[in-house]
């Protein structure tokens, strides 16, 4: 049934100037409309809501992610842009924080409120 409708996606933030920085000119997604309740960006064919908020405690787990056709190209670019990537223990993690999964390549990333994104690269899909 839904299948065949896109994803809107939420993340919550908490310094709004902060988060469309980072959305908008880190990662490149489109900003739609920024109203006092959050501000949306386009993603392919996804929205981004990203909730203002004044306090929230990020997850722990992935809250966005990304599948991509060159994940170490796409890295490369993020890097340059000021991106940090994630090291987690446990993980077999190559110099670019890129861990190779039963499925494909994924890295992760922090937003500027501590939400964590990835990146995915998947053969299969």
């Amino acid at each position: 049934m839904l299948a065949s409708s896109p994803i809107n996606a939420f993340v919550r933030v908490t310094d709004p100037q902060r988060a469309r920085n980072f959305y908008e000119k880190v990662l490149g997604l489109q900003v739609v409309s920024d109203n006092p309740f959050m501000i949306v960006f386009r993603a392919n064919n996804a929205l981004v809501m990203a909730q203002k908020a004044e306090k929230f405690s990020p997850l722990r787990g992935t809250v966005l992610g990304w599948e991509v056709k060159d994940i170490n190209k796409t890295i490369a670019a993020l890097i340059k842009n000021g991106v940090v990537f994630e090291r987690y223990d446990g993980m077999d993690q190559d110099e670019l924080g890129v861990w190779k999964s039963p499925e494909g390549k994924v890295a992760w990333f922090k937003d500027p409120d501590g939400n964590i994104l990835s990146l995915s690269e998947h053969g299969n899909y």
